[in-house]
């Protein structure tokens, strides 16, 4: 009798157990969902294309992680995947990170946002953006998804240009048609160009192989100078747009370091690294389970800095006032 009773414990006993792995119990070896101890989080991250600001939002968001006490590879692993600034790839990558399962989706740049978006809806999987300039019009402000948006501090911009040259007029902007960030700004500095003493041109583009003849375009009009957008598709060919503006004398304005460390003049703009790591402390929150997305509205970067290239500036025969230089950092040290 004892020995059945002690078999019947067992069953009971095993019983208890199984029930408890299938409705989602868990253990140091079975992991359970989000927030709960012992997970190792698979993260999808979908960078749009490569050039130095979106690396610069991946490096942060890796260090922001880090800095909120996720170590990679000991409590998440990456997978990470490239568009090529091709959407039809960035489609692709989000069905590819929506088929693993992944715990998170980040995107960087609109586009891969966009994707991913789409591809997490039907399985309810968190995304996280960043570089994302207009979040409320792309349509990425409600649902499983936050992140941090990097709009421009155009008023900044533009006076810059105008303490650095007194007299220009007229402000040449590249921008591509379908890059709803891009068009976004375009219109920010049409509205504040006015009241600034200025006026905007500008040249849109569908495609990268377009750009330099828009730069030739620009230069035909007689602009003053141009201040260069965080546009992918024109950022990607920034070199050859400064070997024709260099040429022809005409200052280049950047909108983020990286850009006036290729030989834009000036900026006012942002540091990605810093928008990445506000975003990675975001997306830990998320991963732990104190927030959820939808309780998270998106951030945008309280501070932005002036960057001077001197070398570049030197070269435009452009003199610095003084309260200018005394508070913007130097990109060559």
């Amino acid at each position: 009798m004892k020995r059945t009773n002690m078999i019947l414990s067992l069953l009971l006993a095993l019983t208890l157990t199984l029930s408890l792995t299938a409705c989602g119990g868990s253990s140091p070896e079975q992991p359970g969902k989000d927030g709960e101890p012992g997970k190792k989080y698979l993260i999808g991250i979908s960078q749009y294309g490569e050039h130095g600001s979106l690396d610069n939002c991946r490096t942060g968001f890796l260090q922001g992680l880090e800095e909120a006490g996720l170590k990679e590879d000991v409590d998440f692993e990456v997978h990470y995947q490239n568009a090529g600034f091709d959407d039809n790839i960035a489609t692709q990558i989000g069905a590819t990170f929506s088929a693993e399962n992944v715990d998170m989706m980040v995107a960087i740049a609109t586009p891969s946002a966009t994707a991913c978006f789409a591809a997490a809806e039907d399985k309810d999987i968190p995304v996280v953006f960043t570089a994302i300039t207009d979040p409320m019009g792309a349509k990425l402000d409600s649902g499983n998804i936050t992140g941090t948006s990097d709009v421009l501090p155009v008023e900044g911009q533009l006076k810059l240009i105008r303490d650095l040259q007194p007299h220009a007029k007229t402000i040449g902007i590249i921008y591509t048609t379908s890059e709803a960030n891009s068009v976004y700004s375009v219109g920010v500095y049409e509205e504040l160009a006015a009241p600034a003493g200025f006026t905007i041109e500008t040249v849109g583009v569908t495609a990268q192989s377009e750009v330099t003849q828009a730069a030739d375009t620009l230069l035909s009009r007689g602009v003053d100078c141009i201040s260069n957008l965080t546009d992918n598709t024109v950022v990607g060919v920034l070199p050859a747009i400064l070997e024709k503006t260099n040429e022809a004398g005409v200052p280049v304005y950047g909108s983020e370091v990286e850009q006036m460390r290729l030989g834009c003049v000036a900026g006012a703009g942002l540091d990605y690294v810093k928008l990445g790591i506000q975003t990675g402390q975001m997306a830990a929150k998320v991963l732990r389970g104190e927030a959820r997305c939808q309780d998270l509205p998106y951030e945008v970067i309280e501070n932005y800095d002036l960057y001077l290239n001197p070398e570049a500036l030197n070269a435009m025969g452009l003199a610095v006032p003084e309260d200018v230089a005394a508070v913007a950092v130097d990109v060559t040290k």
